[in-house]
């Protein structure tokens, strides 16, 4: 197993590139900030720092107890080096101060850790009564950063040391022979009883790394499942991964919608920031989504529009007259809109656009009747999105900015189709383009890496791709 995770860390890690996404998937920049924040609040009222109390003599009164280097038979008890000497017993680690947590990236590797924490121990002295001590310990760590066998980031405890400081004689007495020596055991067991400390601080965060992998729902559309594309690259800032959305549909299909030819120019990150690029792909795939679910489809009647926006032929006969035969007037329309192919999308220089082509049915509308055909069109609405992000979401709203009409068939006489543009714009807007954003409510899901919050990102729309930058 060691030998597989060597392998890992040789082949995958190196130093993130500046500029180019070669890629089409999400984009995750972790500042080291977050990293560092991560482990401070995995020591935070947590169970990491109790599980540490009390275990320097939880087995046979411990390394300083009765039977232990001290103790009976041991290497300052009776018949010991220092002649008779009453043993020093139940000595246990009873207090420990929050770390404070430090770290290096390295580039290439992983990362390096301190923990610069205080520990207070308590138990009897040689003469009786109690004793209180006082250890300023630094644990420093050598950590990689690899993949795990689910395929998520993970940090591997490659190495764990402890630097013994200060020691404080709170209360009791210690002749100085024996304060050495309980010097010199305390170098000799701290690491055993700190070094898991760090195991378990880095379990808390690998099971955060493994959240930004998971099946993120999609509403009634699907889902989409975060993948890594690429080992984790890191540099002397960051951890950057490369995620790759994979959409699927109710069913369980994989919805794959054509990439991007040209690589992503990504902007740089600044220091103590972090970022995810959003890629124009994951915004097509959703709408592609929406099409094939039939969601972009709507059947508009006169009980969906206000009374201020005309639905009747009466009003379309000052319009297009020639399109109505000899249908009488106040017969109520009927307006079936029918989106046959995918929407596109264009994501460049501060602008999202969303394009629909849609076929337009208008018929005479009859409540109890049949309905009864009269012209078609061929119509491309063109859209504006407003981004807006979320802790977990980037979420679009959408407004009409032009229609475009032309005639594909009509059961009468041929018009000119824009004479009805600006008539559809009202209709559309009223009636249509809340339903998408009804619809659009699912949001682009966003990886949830090391739970950073982009609710407060500043947003970028560049060529092919929507940055998120959030101050760490």
């Amino acid at each position: 197993m060691l030998g597989m995770w060597s392998l890992l860390l040789l082949l995958g890690l190196a130093t993130p590139c500046q500029g180019l996404l070669e890629k089409v998937g999400t984009l995750a920049r972790i500042d080291k900030d977050e990293l560092g924040k991560a482990i401070q609040n995995s020591l935070v009222g947590g169970p990491i720092l109790q599980n540490v109390l009390g275990t320097v003599t939880s087995v046979n009164q411990g390394l300083l107890g009765s039977g232990g280097l001290l103790g009976g038979g041991g290497l300052l008890s009776y018949g010991g080096v220092f002649g008779v000497v009453e043993e020093i017993s139940g000595l246990k680690i009873k207090e420990i101060t929050l770390p404070k947590v430090s770290l290096k990236l390295l580039p290439g590797f992983g990362v390096q850790l301190s923990l610069h924490t205080k520990v207070g121990l308590h138990g009897s002295g040689p003469l009786g009564g109690l004793l209180q001590l006082e250890a300023e310990v630094n644990v420093s760590s050598k950590v990689a950063l690899g993949v795990s066998s689910r395929g998520t980031p993970i940090l591997v405890l490659k190495r764990c040391s402890t630097l013994l400081g200060h020691i404080s004689l709170l209360s009791g007495l210690l002749p100085a022979p024996l304060f050495g020596v309980v010097e010199q055991t305390l170098f000799k067991v701290l690491p055993g009883l700190l070094c898991p400390m760090v195991d378990s601080v880095l379990g808390v965060v690998n099971e955060l790394l493994g959240t930004a992998l998971s099946l993120v729902p999609l509403g009634a559309l699907g889902s989409v499942e975060f993948t890594l594309a690429t080992l984790p690259l890191i540099s002397n800032q960051y951890i950057e991964l490369d995620i790759n959305p994979i959409v699927k549909s109710v069913a369980g299909d994989v919805i794959d919608f054509p990439k991007p030819p040209k690589p992503i120019k990504v902007p740089p990150k600044e220091d103590h920031t972090s970022q995810v690029v959003v890629p124009l792909y994951l915004f097509s795939t959703v709408f592609g989504l929406l099409q094939t679910n039939g969601a972009l489809d709507i059947d508009i009647t006169p009980e969906l529009v206000p009374s201020n926006v005309p639905l009747t032929t009466t009003d379309l006969a000052a319009l297009v007259p020639e399109a109505l035969g000899k249908l009488p007037p106040d017969q109520q329309l009927l307006l079936s809109m029918r989106v046959k192919e995918a929407p596109s999308v264009t994501l460049q220089k501060g602008k999202a656009i969303i394009s629909i082509p849609a076929n337009i049915h208008v018929l005479s509308y009859h409540p109890k009747g049949t309905p009864e055909a009269l012209f078609e069109l061929n119509a491309v609405l063109t859209l504006n999105a407003q981004l807006a992000p979320s802790a977990t979401k980037l979420h679009l709203s959408l407004s009409l900015e032009w229609l475009s009409a032309k005639l594909a068939s009509s059961f009468s006489h041929a018009f000119d189709a824009t004479r009805l543009e600006e008539w559809l714009s009202d209709v559309v807007r009223v009636a249509y383009v809340p339903k998408l954003n009804v619809d659009l409510g699912v949001g682009i899901p966003l990886p949830k890496v090391l739970n950073v919050n982009f609710a407060n990102a500043a947003l970028e729309i560049i060529e092919n791709a929507v940055v998120l930058t959030v101050a760490s």
